[in-house]
């Protein structure tokens, strides 16, 4: 028990000052539903979270050509909650990416990039990443896994 408490105590720091871009399933937010989105994000900033901008991205290879589609973030009327609304066509192999940034939090972004198979997101396939938003090789990587 005590070995756990330490533990817990040493963790914490780790998380104090987090910028962490959750996401999910938009089914379990009318507004989001009502919206037509593909996804909700939850963005949480410990240090200043109106300065956090939320961008997305449908990223895909459609016909063997390599394509990146800026996808419209929404926000929603929850603080820190956005949208993400299909805006990629239905051909080819699409991941959706989005980053958050915050000036407050300098050389360090999260991310998360979420594949699609056959035009339905893969949570269970979702990656989070946090430093920079996914390079190049982590989107050709999840793309090539959707063949």
């Amino acid at each position: 028990m005590k070995r756990l408490l330490v533990l817990s105590m040493l963790a914490a720091p780790l998380f104090a000052g987090a910028l962490v871009l959750e996401i999910g399933n938009p089914s379990a937010n009318p507004e989001a539903v009502a919206k037509n989105a593909v996804l909700v994000a939850r963005m949480t900033a410990c240090k200043s979270p109106e300065k956090t901008t939320v961008t997305a991205s449908a990223e895909g290879i459609v016909d063997g050509v390599r394509k990146s589609i800026p996808l419209k973030v929404v926000t929603l009327s929850t603080a820190g909650t956005y949208a993400v609304v299909r805006e990629w066509p239905a051909q080819g192999s699409w991941a959706v990416r989005m980053v958050a940034t915050n000036p407050d939090y300098k050389d360090y972004a999260a991310s998360v990039l979420v594949p699609l198979d056959n035009g339905a997101l893969q949570w269970a396939s979702v990656k989070h990443y946090y430093r920079n938003a996914p390079a190049e090789a982590d989107v050709a990587g999840v793309l090539g896994a959707g063949k």
